[in-house]
């Protein structure tokens, strides 16, 4: 299982590590898709499942999208409805997502991250 770096939080709900097939947040594993953000975590449909990711529309500004164990780029029609919907989508690798999220989190701006597991 890969590691996070400890930081100050502010109270909200970091990623702590991953593993195959899952990723550690908060204290808690989670097996499968998720979506995270400040508040908490909740399980995700993957990339088709777009409704979940448009709710986040008003409440974040960026959303990264780990896309698994390689960088993949998620169809153009999902990247335009979330920049409609206020939210700018960045796809790259869970891992990198994983990172990104926490580093993001911690300057305390409104994000989120989608995770398709490895």
């Amino acid at each position: 299982m890969a590691l996070m770096v400890p930081t100050e939080f502010a109270g909200a709900v970091p990623i702590d590590g991953y593993g195959p097939g899952f990723f550690r947040v908060g204290g808690v594993v989670h097996h499968g898709a998720l979506i995270v953000t400040p508040q908490g975590v909740r399980s995700w449909g993957g990339i088709e499942d777009a409704a979940a990711l448009l709710e986040l529309g008003g409440a974040v500004d960026v959303l990264f999208l780990g896309m698994g164990a390689e960088i993949a780029f998620p169809p153009r029609a999902l990247v335009q409805a979330l920049e409609a919907a206020g939210v700018m989508a960045e796809p790259m690798n869970s891992p990198s997502a994983a990172r990104s999220y926490n580093v993001t989190l911690a300057e305390g701006r409104r994000v989120a991250c989608a995770l398709i597991p490895l």
